[in-house]
């Protein structure tokens, strides 16, 4: 019964990464969101404002925090094997979208199902 005990913390564990991985991806996908809509609504006061030397065409200098580039990294990390896929496309929301679905497939639904497969087994 000793591997009982075992197999269902390893299933515990694994369903905590799961979690903890699909927090990662969703806080970076919803911080480029932010940053998208914000920016749009920059070019679209300017726009509106008229003052065609503020928009130089140059993209803005993005001054993130610490915790802004950790999430990032972490999120580039678990995504970076779904690069691949969407390495054809020039769309930001495109590449961002597709990786972060892809990534809650896999680390969501994947390892949340070899949990349950594992408790199941034993």
């Amino acid at each position: 019964m000793a591997s009982s005990g075992v197999s269902t913390s390893l299933a515990k564990l694994l369903r905590l990464v799961s979690w903890v991985i699909c927090l990662i991806v969703l806080a970076s996908f919803l911080i480029f969101v932010v940053e998208q809509t914000s920016s749009a609504s920059t070019h679209q006061q300017e726009e509106l404002i008229e003052h065609p030397s503020a928009s130089t065409g140059a993209p803005a200098v993005k001054h993130e925090s610490a915790l802004h580039k950790k999430i990032d990294e972490a999120s580039n990390f678990f995504t970076s094997p779904f690069a691949g896929i969407v390495s054809g496309s020039n769309s930001e929301w495109v590449i961002h979208g597709v990786k972060t679905v892809l990534a809650l497939l896999i680390y969501g639904f994947g390892l949340s199902y070899l949990a349950r497969v594992i408790r199941v087994r034993v």
